[in-house]
């Protein structure tokens, strides 16, 4: 099963380098129809993300009120996520769907050599050999390192900056601080991974997770602009007081007495 799912790879990747005759272009146009395949899921992920920072208040009200019944917090916490209709594992399944083809293109690109012999894997003049890995590149000079190393940079860290951005902007979060820091352990860990990873796997990735942050930005501008838009038109209605007025009785008239001589 999983030899199909690598020859899938290599097949659709071959057929768009058949088309334009660059192995890097062809990995960025699949990488590019992945990310749309995912686009509603990554639509509903940012949308979630966003109503969150808008109810921080109350989850900071729920973990003041709560703090010492761990259970009730977690219930209230539940109930709150349920109106809101986030799910905090939903921002891992893109990374989790894209995982099976980051393997199967990882072992792929391995195996280019036996799949087509004699070809050349460069990425126009930018990458050399998108088969090779950053850690063989680096044996061979560090001008033959630098664009393998932008691609382990952009791989390393576009994958957590669309996390590390949607915390910036919030910054009443009690988590904030710890959320940046398992952000940049796990870009160390993907440093480590994408220095035995081929170039190609890196290329993929990292545009990937730049698709991802845009799109994120994007939406997240649009829903910004769209409450701003919400909360102007919201008219605003004078307090209508109801007065009762006191009927002025009319003043009595005085006559004109005449004296009697």
């Amino acid at each position: 099963m999983w030899d199909v799912i690598k020859d899938w790879v290599f097949e659709v990747i071959h057929f768009f380098y058949q088309m334009c005759g660059d192995w890097g272009l062809a990995i960025i146009i699949v990488t590019l129809i992945i990310r749309l395949l995912l686009f509603p899921l990554m639509q509903k992920q940012t949308k979630s993300s966003y109503n969150m920072q808008k109810v921080q208040p109350l989850m900071q009200e729920i973990q003041r009120k709560y703090s010492d019944d761990p259970q009730r917090m977690q219930e209230e916490m539940q109930k709150l996520y349920a109106e809101v209709k986030f799910n905090p594992l939903a921002g891992c399944l893109p990374m989790l769907l894209q995982m099976p083809v980051f393997i199967a293109l990882f072992q792929v690109l391995s195996e280019m050599g036996t799949r087509t012999q004699g070809t050349s894997y460069e990425f126009y003049n930018l990458v050399p050999n998108l088969v090779m890995r950053p850690s063989e590149a680096f044996a061979s000079g560090f001008g033959t390192f630098v664009p393998y190393l932008v691609l382990l940079v952009v791989f390393a860290g576009a994958t957590f900056l669309p996390m590390v951005l949607m915390q910036l902007g919030n910054k009443d979060n009690p988590q904030r601080n710890q959320t940046l820091i398992m952000s940049g352990v796990m870009s160390l860990f993907m440093l480590w991974i994408g220095w035995g990873s081929p170039a190609g796997v890196l290329l993929y990735w990292g545009v990937s997770s730049l698709f991802g942050l845009a799109q994120q930005q994007i939406t997240m501008r649009m829903m910004k602009k769209k409450d701003a838009e919400e909360a102007q038109t919201i008219e605003v209605k004078p307090i209508e007081v109801e007065v009762t007025r006191k009927v002025k009785k009319p003043r009595p008239t005085k006559k004109n007495t005449v004296k009697k001589k």
